[in-house]
């Protein structure tokens, strides 16, 4: 009887099966399949990776002397804002060192923004960027503002507007994306949409995407090109990587179980929203997609936005879109809010090539 390719595939798994026994290797130390396709993991340890950089693996060195609990849990939102932005002090402290910029606190279309531009060079007058601060939608403007706009601002000679949405507690979806649109369509008055680019990190990287799915539905000619980072165009604790990073990175908990209480990292921003509706996961609608600029999507191996960002990126081309996906290896959720990683940097000159290559 002739072999097919199944028979050939069983038979290499046997084979396989039969060295690892031979080696030492007990049943018990390799992951059991559930009929339901669950996998039960066993406990293993993980070394850093060898293809990441000296200061990547001193930081992940530093991961024990970091608090279980971050200031995010705090259930007072006020408290919660303060204590995330001193913990993030020395970091935005370094962060300007090494990108030195101007910051102006302004209001454009009625909504708070910071105008951040190069310190020590000009800045190219015919484009400008509009980012989109991280923070589960509920903190981290004062800090996540200015580690996300300083290194391009700096590095890339432009003039970054960073708008101070607004989030939960205070406000529900769509209010974030409102105020985006009332920033992005003033700045039409002064910019063409071809010369606008939109990004942002972990939230600011959901809300770029719903940016772009709620422009052209809005009246508003679509930006020339966006970043998601730290995000994709789908909602977080989504795939795969929401449960691999909450045990290998552990920035994150695994999504809760049946029966288990759920965690809302938003403090209810989407409470009243449909997180299957396009402007709020545009990656499952296609024909959104096509209306989509040419898109930059950075994520990283231990981050739990990963499978959000390699879905997004798959849509994307699929609705024969440009999206260009970089994977950081090793890298955590928005890694590059850390300057002095090698792995961020190159992320700052991938994101300044990108909106040079695609912006009029």
């Amino acid at each position: 009887m002739k072999p097919t390719l199944t028979n050939i595939a069983a038979g290499l798994i046997c084979t396989a099966l039969v060295a690892h026994v031979q080696a030492g290797e007990e049943p018990g130390n390799r992951p059991e399949f559930g009929p339901d396709g669950t996998v039960h993991v066993p406990a293993f340890d993980l070394p850093v990776s060898d293809f990441v950089s000296p200061e990547a693996r001193k930081q992940m060195q530093f991961r024990s002397k970091m608090p279980r609990t971050l200031p995010t849990a705090e259930p007072d939102i006020a408290k919660s804002r303060k204590a995330l932005d001193a913990m993030l002090a020395p970091k935005v402290a370094g962060m300007l060192e090494m990108y030195p910029v101007a910051v102006a606190e302004e209001s454009i279309g009625g909504i708070p923004v910071r105008i951040v531009t190069p310190k020590n060079r000009g800045f190219d007058p015919e484009r400008v960027l509009i980012n989109l601060h991280g923070g589960a939608f509920n903190t981290c403007w004062d800090s996540c503002s200015i580690l996300e706009s300083a290194p391009i601002a700096a590095s890339g000679g432009y003039k970054v507007v960073s708008v101070n949405y607004r989030m939960a507690p205070e406000a529900t979806h769509p209010a974030g994306v409102e105020d985006v649109a009332s920033v992005y369509r003033e700045l039409l008055k002064q910019y063409k949409a071809q010369n606008i680019g939109i990004y942002g990190c972990s939230a600011g990287g959901s809300l770029t995407a719903q940016a772009a799915s709620w422009l052209p539905t809005h009246g508003l000619p679509q930006a020339g090109a966006i970043g998601i980072f730290g995000a994709g165009g789908v909602r977080f604790e989504t795939g795969d990587s929401a449960y691999i990073a909450a045990y290998i990175d552990g920035s994150f908990p695994a999504p809760a179980g049946p029966g288990e209480p759920k965690l809302d990292m938003t403090r209810g921003y989407f409470a009243k929203a449909d997180m299957t509706d396009a402007t709020v996961s545009p990656a499952m609608h296609p024909e959104v997609l096509k209306n989509f600029p040419p898109t930059l999507i950075i994520t990283g191996t231990r981050a739990m936005d990963m499978s959000p960002a390699i879905v997004t990126n798959s849509a994307l081309i699929k609705a024969g879109k440009d999206s260009s996906l970089i994977v950081g290896e090793g890298m955590g959720h928005c890694y590059i809010y850390s300057p002095q990683l090698p792995e961020a940097q190159d992320a700052y000159a991938a994101i300044i090539n990108f909106f040079g290559k695609h912006l009029q």
